[in-house]
């Protein structure tokens, strides 16, 4: 007697797919980072670190010109309406009008820019269009972008902010 014993076909056999779940799950975890890598910026990466090194000592030059200068200056909050008086060991700073950039520390679709406006005697004037609450880096600059007074503050809706270039020693 033969007897005959029916085969399974090949996709019902286990050891088909014991031997093949390996690689295939590779070739689909390898195409997923493919994928992966070449969507996503390498934001950590510098491509040239001596431009990064030059640009440093721009900005630490920049931060010495406004020490050498006695820069310093106080903004006074008032809802939305900014008021800044700036002054030098010269006396009132001249400036047709000045730049303060406020970073938020960890969304930068937050940031803003604020031009303020001479009104002369070295008071300018300035608005935001949004409310400003909580923790902000500062920069504050001239038309020259020469000197820059910098820092880190808590701001709030009402009240005042003292900047000079002690602020901008750290860092």
């Amino acid at each position: 007697m033969n007897h005959e014993v029916p085969v399974a076909p090949w996709y019902r056999q286990p050891w088909f797919w014991f031997l093949t779940i390996a690689p295939l799950s590779a070739i689909t975890f390898s195409m997923f980072m493919l994928v992966v890598a070449s969507n996503m910026k390498d934001t950590m990466v510098s491509d040239d670190y001596s431009k990064e090194g030059r640009g440093i000592n721009l900005e630490i030059a920049r931060d010495q010109a406004a020490a050498e200068m006695g820069l310093s200056a106080d903004m006074a909050f008032d809802n939305r309406s900014l008021l800044l008086n700036v002054t030098t060991q010269q006396g009132p700073a001249d400036y047709p009008y000045l730049i303060l950039n406020l970073f938020h520390p960890t969304l930068a679709q937050n940031d803003r820019t604020i031009q303020f406006q001479s009104d002369g005697n070295g008071h300018y004037t300035g608005t935001m269009l949004q409310d400003i609450e909580g923790r902000w880096y500062y920069e504050l600059r001239g038309p020259d972008n020469q000197w820059r007074l910098k820092g880190e503050a808590w701001l709030r809706s009402e009240g005042d902010l003292h900047m000079g270039p002690k602020d901008s020693a750290k860092g």
